[in-house]
Formats: structure tokens, sequence, C-alpha cells
């Protein structure tokens, strides 16, 4: 065989994979369609962000890829804000609470992405094919044929599908899977504020939606994550500058004061998928290929990261093991179908929860945010799980 992995897609939980796989000197071919553009300290902020917990961090420090991020840049926050629009209800987290220098970082994905690939490249036995696209595979009894879109042909014992929500692995081995249409779009750009964000994750609940100003490494700029419904978030496009401005702040209840300036906006549509399998014979998902949640709690990615430590784990746990027997993988799948399924339904029971503009409602969930807040213990218990600790 070619290689003992492929791995199909080198975004951030792929490339994560790899380099736990390499560090251990597996036989890995990454493919991936386009690397990012390279950075600059100069370059402006990006739209698409990662809030990474605590275990994701230590995940990318085991991979060898923290330090490259860092030196890029990253924007650690130590207190979270959460409160609803409708009511007196808030919750506060501080890192000095539960013992630790911070809460999480938010990151750039371009950032993520090119740490990880400039990091796989240091272990020999990772090779990065790009540009390369999967075309087709064939199984054999032994192995699996993988041919790219230019012919090439690889063989390896294993084939994972890391290449996202539209995966290509997913659908030539014709996993099922179910998808939820949330009705909304995710709204994102850069802003500054006129205040400071404290470094402090800034959370609003309104009816139709959260908005997030997650804190990015300047002192009044913040990347935003805005939920509308579809056809409201596609109106807020073509809002003008100054409109959109004092929009959003009033999202927020201008608690960072006005919104001075904005970069250029998109808005994402938001959908629920959920593969009912992540594994076949050879075959193994992980990431927004086995599944995508809402992302009101900034968890996709870390769902994603905990998949490919679950992989790398067991993989090099059983060395000597075919790793594409489908006993093997079906030990991947326990491990973590039930943790994405539960986080994806709890993450769609709190935005059902939050958009219900029913009185009996909004006094539950007010009263829910200031009961918790008034237990540290229960925070304590919150904020660790969030962490991934």
């Amino acid at each position: 065989m070619d290689y003992e992995i492929i791995i199909a897609g080198g975004g951030m939980v792929g490339a994560a994979l790899a380099c736990l796989l390499g560090q251990a000197g597996k036989q890995v071919a990454v493919l991936e369609a386009a690397v990012p553009p390279a950075f600059s300290v100069d370059d402006p902020f990006d739209n698409r962000v990662s809030a990474l917990s605590r275990a994701s961090q230590r995940l990318l420090e085991q991979a060898g890829a923290w330090d490259s991020v860092v030196k890029m840049r990253a924007a650690s926050y130590e207190n979270m804000q959460v409160w609803d629009a409708t009511g007196s209800g808030v919750i506060r987290f501080e890192a000095a609470e539960i013992g630790e220098p911070d809460l999480g970082h938010i990151v750039e994905n371009r950032v993520l992405q090119l740490a990880l690939l400039d990091t796989l490249k240091s272990y020999p036995s990772v090779e990065l094919l790009c540009p390369a696209r999967l075309s087709s595979f064939e199984l054999t009894q032994q192995q699996i044929q993988v041919t790219l879109t230019n012919g090439r042909q690889l063989s390896s014992q294993l084939l994972v599908g890391a290449d996202g929500a539209q995966s290509v692995v997913r659908s030539l081995a014709e996993l099922p899977y179910e998808v939820l249409d949330y009705a909304q779009k995710a709204v994102v750009c850069t802003a500054y504020t006129s205040l400071p964000h404290l470094e402090t994750a800034w959370q609003r609940f309104l009816p139709k939606g959260p908005v997030a100003f997650l804190p990015l490494p300047h002192s009044q700029g913040c990347s935003i994550v805005w939920t509308l419904p579809s056809d409201q978030a596609d109106a807020a496009l073509l809002w003008d500058e100054e409109r959109f401005q004092r929009e959003l702040g009033q999202a927020l209840d201008f608690r960072l004061g006005e919104i001075i300036k904005i970069g250029e906006r998109a808005a994402f549509p938001l959908r629920g998928l959920h593969a009912q399998h992540y594994v076949c014979e050879r075959i193994a998902l992980l990431g927004d290929a086995a599944h995508t949640i809402h992302p009101l709690a900034g968890q996709g990615v870390n769902l994603g990261f905990k998949d490919a430590q679950a992989l790398a784990k067991l993989i090099l746990a059983n060395a000597h093991t075919d790793h594409g027997a489908l006993k093997l993988l079906r030990r991947y799948e326990r491990a973590r179908r039930g943790d994405n399924l539960l986080t994806q339904k709890a993450m769609e029971g709190f935005s059902l929860m939050f958009g219900n503009t029913l009185a009996p409602w909004q006094v539950l969930r007010n009263r829910g945010l200031n009961t918790v807040d008034q237990f540290p213990l229960l925070k304590y218990q919150l904020a660790k799980r969030a962490m991934g600790l």
C-alpha cells in the first residue's frame, strides 16, 4: 500500500488528525483542494473564526501547532457574559473563579489551518497532496483504492472523510445522514466598538436569534456572529454601513458602545447535520462530514477536534491492527457519536427556548439564568464542560 491512512480534507480537523498520526510515524496522505492564502499580521481579520476550548488548545499543543497559532494571532478571553433581551436574566463566567488563566481563545480559521498544515510538513511520514480532490474509491479485502480527479491512484488501509459538510467521502460511501434546516443564517463580520471588549465574550439572546461579540487581538475589535432568520439576514447584508452599525449596536444593547467601523459582511446558512453512521468498512467520518451544529455555543470545531483525538488514540493504541477494520472503527463511532448528538440537540433546544416569545418561557429562562449565576458550583461544572475539561 502507498499509505496506512488517507485523509480527504486538510482543513482544521483533518490536518489535526494528520499531525497526531504523523508524530507516531504513521504513513499518511492528506488530500486538500486548496491551501489558504499566506498570513500577514497586516491582513484584516477574517470573518470565519473558532472559539477554541481548553481541550482543543491542548490537542493543538499535542499536535505541535499551538506555538504557530500564537505567533500568528489569537485572542484569549477571560470572561463570558450571556443575557436575555426579554428580561433580566444574566449569567457571567470568569476564568479566575475556576482557577484557569482564560476560558478559551478566539482564532481565525485560516490561522488554525495554516498552523496545522505547516506543522504536518515537519513529520516525514505525512505527505500533503495539494491541489488534490477525491473522485472515487474501490474496496478490496485488504485495502481501499482511491482515485483522484487527476487520475492518480493511491491505496491505504483507511480513508478518513474530513472534507466538510458537503463530504464527498460520505456521499461516495452512501452513509445516510439527517439534516435539519434551522431557517436561519449567521451574519458575520469584524466590528470595532467605541468601548474595549475587556477580553470578554459577549452574547445576547434575542427572539430572532443570538448575537455574539467575540474578542479579537485588538482591544476594540470583535468578531461578530449575528443569527437572524434567513430573509432578514439577506436584508441585513444590503443595509448601508450606517444602518448596519446602528442595528448591530442595538442588538447588543450598546454594551460596547457605538459601532464605529465594520469590515466586509457575509452570511452563511445554518443547518444541523448528523450522519446515522460515522463508519463503514475502511472509511471513517469526522468533523463537519459527520456532524454540524448550531453555532450559538461555538462548539463545532471543538467537537471535530475531539473526533480527531479519539480516532488517533484508537489507531495508535491498536498499532498492529488493520486500521480499516470495521470492528475497530465502530469503537470510534461509539466513543464520539453520542457526545456529538447530545451537544447538537442541546444547542437546538437552547435555540428554541430562547427564541420562544411566550411570556411563561421568558420568565422561566430568565429565572434559570439568574439561578445558575447564583450557584458557583453549578457554574463551575458548566464552565469546565464547555472547556472540554
